[in-house]
C-alpha cells in the first residue's frame, strides 16, 4: 500500500508510543501514558475489526475468584502470592469503575455464586473445610467474609444443597465497557489504527522498527498488549486458551441473577438481563482448546447445552439464540507479566482469564515502566 504524504505526516511520522492491541489492557496503557506525557504522540495498533482478544467477547464478570479457583490457586502459589492476585483484581476493578463510571459499564452487584455437582463431592467437602481459611486470609482486604455457605434458591438441578456465595462479585456490560474506553481514547487524542497485523519489530536502540502487512514505520516505544497472543513474544510463558460462550432467547420469569460458577471455574454463567449467557469447557480438551482459532466444537457446546438445560434451567424449553469464542492468556503461573522485553520494547499479558478485573491496572503498570 503506497501511503499519502498526509497520512505519513500525520500517523506515521514522530510517534512516541505504540500500543499493539486495543483491549483493555492496551487502551489503559494508552490513556495512562496520555497522562505522564500530554503532548505525545500515541499510535494503537489493532488487527481485528474489533479488539481482538477477550475484551469484546468475555462473559463480563467483575470477578476476583471463585472459593475453588483460590484453593486451586494456594496449591501453586504462596498465601502472599494468592493475597496480592485477589487485591490486584480488586484494584483494577476499582480502576475500571472510576475511569467509565458504574453507569456507563452496567455494574450490577448482585454477588456471585459457585455450585458443586452431586458427584462432586471431593471439590465441596474441600471447598466447605478451607472456607474459613480463605476468608481469614482475604479479611484485610474485604473487611469481612468474602464467602458464606448459602441454600440454593434458584431451583437448579444435580447439585449440592448449599452454594457459596461471595456478595463482592458483580457483572459488567462487556460491549458497553469497551465502547466507554474506546471512546475515551478518543477524545483524548490517541490515534486507533484496526486491521493492522504487526508481523515483525526491531528495536534499534534509538527507536522501534514496526512492520505491518503493507509497509513499516518508526516509534521511540511500543508497548504489546496482546495476552493470548503473546506465545513467540514471551517465548512460551504465555499460551493461548480459548473460551467458548453461548447465550440464550429470552427466557421468560427468569429468576436467575447474579455471576455463577461451576466445576473449579471451567463453566460459567451469568443472566444478562432475562437471557443466560454460559462459557466454559476448555477442560475437555486442553490441547484443542490451546489455540488462537476462534471456533466452536461439537464436544464443548454439547456439554455446555446439557448443563443448561440439565443444571441451570431443568425442565424449560430453552433456544440458543447465539455462540462465540475468545482467546484468553494463560501460563504456569496466574501472575500477570508487565516487563521491559528490550531497551525500547514493553509488554503487559498473562491476564489468565481475569481481564475484566486486573486488565486496567496491568495496563497502568504497564504505561508506569516508561
Amino acid at each position: 500500500m503506497q501511503l499519502s504524504y498526509w497520512e505519513l505526516k500525520n500517523w506515521f511520522t514522530d510517534v512516541n508510543y505504540t500500543v499493539v492491541g486495543s483491549g483493555i489492557v492496551g487502551l489503559h496503557a494508552a490513556l495512562r501514558l496520555r497522562e505522564k506525557f500530554p503532548d505525545s504522540k500515541i499510535v494503537v495498533l489493532e488487527k481485528g475489526m474489533l479488539p481482538h482478544g477477550a475484551s469484546t467477547k468475555n462473559a463480563g464478570f467483575a470477578c476476583f475468584g471463585s472459593i475453588s479457583e483460590i484453593i486451586d490457586d494456594l496449591k501453586s502459589h504462596s498465601e502472599e502470592e494468592v493475597f496480592n492476585l485477589v487485591q490486584k483484581r480488586l484494584k483494577g476493578l476499582q480502576l475500571l469503575r472510576k475511569r467509565l463510571g458504574d453507569e456507563q459499564i452496567d455494574f450490577k452487584p448482585h454477588g456471585g455464586y459457585e455450585l458443586f455437582l452431586k458427584e462432586d463431592e471431593s471439590c465441596y467437602e474441600e471447598c466447605v473445610k478451607k472456607l474459613p481459611l480463605i476468608n481469614e486470609i482475604l479479611r484485610p482486604l474485604f473487611k469481612a467474609d468474602a464467602f458464606v455457605k448459602e441454600i440454593d434458591r434458584f431451583g437448579f438441578n444435580g447439585i449440592r444443597e448449599h452454594l457459596v456465595f461471595n456478595p463482592f462479585e458483580a457483572q459488567i456490560d462487556t460491549g458497553n465497557m469497551m465502547q466507554a474506553l474506546l471512546k475515551e481514547a478518543v477524545s483524548e487524542n490517541i490515534l486507533i489504527l484496526n486491521q493492522q497485523t504487526v508481523t515483525s519489530f526491531l528495536d534499534k536502540g534509538h527507536e522501534v522498527e514496526i512492520v505491518l502487512d503493507d509497509f513499516s514505520f518508526s516509534t521511540k516505544k511500543v508497548l504489546f498488549a496482546t495476552n493470548g497472543f503473546s506465545n513467540e513474544l514471551t517465548r512460551g510463558a504465555v499460551k493461548p486458551a480459548r473460551a467458548q460462550v453461548l447465550v440464550t432467547e429470552p427466557i421468560k420469569n427468569l429468576d436467575i441473577k447474579g455471576t455463577f460458577h461451576l466445576d473449579r471455574g471451567y463453566y460459567y454463567f451469568r443472566n444478562i438481563g432475562d437471557r443466560i449467557l454460559l462459557g466454559g469447557g476448555r477442560n475437555l480438551d486442553f490441547d484443542a482448546e490451546t489455540t488462537t482459532e476462534f471456533a466452536q466444537t461439537e464436544i464443548v457446546q454439547s456439554k455446555l447445552e446439557q448443563l443448561l438445560k440439565e443444571v441451570i434451567l431443568p425442565n424449560q424449553e430453552v433456544k440458543i439464540a447465539h455462540r462465540w469464542s475468545g482467546i484468553m492468556g494463560i501460563g504456569n503461573s496466574k501472575n500477570p507479566i508487565v516487563s521491559q522485553l528490550s531497551e525500547n520494547v514493553y509488554c503487559g499479558v498473562r491476564l489468565g482469564g481475569m481481564g475484566v478485573a486486573i486488565g486496567s491496572l496491568i495496563g497502568t503498570e504497564l504505561a508506569d515502566l516508561i
